[in-house]
């Protein structure tokens, strides 16, 4: 199934293939900060529909995870980074996908801040 996502203010907007079973809720400084449920997918899963142009970048400690966020309306949809394997990974914010019941997923709690 294909998702489509975007930022409050429509600027980034996305799609994803998939269908998540469970999020994420980590803990960690920037996390817990933003409030985002995440839900991991292989980068080629991930399409934007709009310039890439669009997107703004965060990184902080090692800078190897590629926080996304709209520079208009401050709306974080997803992140890009890898694991343990090196391959390219999205984290997707569930909250920023139009057809999701989040309700109806399991939540995962990740201690982010003991890692």
């Amino acid at each position: 199934m294909t998702h489509k996502g975007s930022c409050h203010c429509g600027r980034i907007a996305f799609e994803v293939d998939g269908e998540p079973t469970s999020v994420m809720d980590c803990n960690c400084s920037i996390c817990a900060r933003k409030g985002a449920l995440l839900w991991f997918v292989p980068r080629d899963r991930l399409r934007l529909l709009t310039p890439e142009a669009n997107l703004s970048t965060y990184t902080f400690g090692e800078g190897t995870i590629k926080h996304r966020f709209c520079q208009v309306c401050g709306i974080h949809p997803f992140g890009e980074g890898s694991n343990a394997d090196g391959t390219a990974m999205a984290a997707i914010n569930v909250r920023c996908l139009e057809d999701i019941d989040l309700s109806a997923l399991p939540v995962e709690r990740f201690d982010g801040r003991s890692v």
